[in-house]
């Protein structure tokens, strides 16, 4: 059974860095698009990041130029490296993987078939 686990998570100040990873199980990477959502205390879960099989990566406005994600096919890990953070960024991060082939809303979380636990993102002074 396919299963996704973040890591990487922790407190950071304004400003700081901070790299998550999201490790497959039974889940090609290198095939299949992998998301990033995050959900702050209060919120909607929201859509941070895609990388898709061919078609590149994506982001969602508040992060761009911000926020990086790639993989290691050899690891079959995804990464979201995240730079200059806010803290506005605070929330739990969680990367989803999608089976399904087609056409697809990337930010709609209803698109992906299997979700991680999550990791806890803190930013603050």
């Amino acid at each position: 059974q396919a299963r996704l686990v973040e890591s990487g998570g922790g407190k950071v100040q304004p400003g700081e860095s901070l790299k998550l990873s999201c490790a497959a199980a039974d889940f090609a990477v290198d095939y299949h698009a992998i998301g990033w959502f995050r959900r702050a205390p209060g919120k909607e879960r929201e859509f941070v990041a895609l990388i898709e099989r061919l078609s590149g990566e994506y982001y969602t406005d508040s992060v761009k130029g911000r926020f990086t994600i790639s993989r290691d096919n050899a690891k079959n890990t995804v990464y979201l490296q995240m730079a200059s953070l806010k803290p506005e960024d605070t929330a739990n991060y969680v990367c989803a993987g999608r089976y399904r082939t087609g056409g697809y809303a990337r930010a709609s979380v209803n698109a992906y078939d299997v979700w991680g636990q999550g990791t806890q993102v803190t930013v603050s002074s």
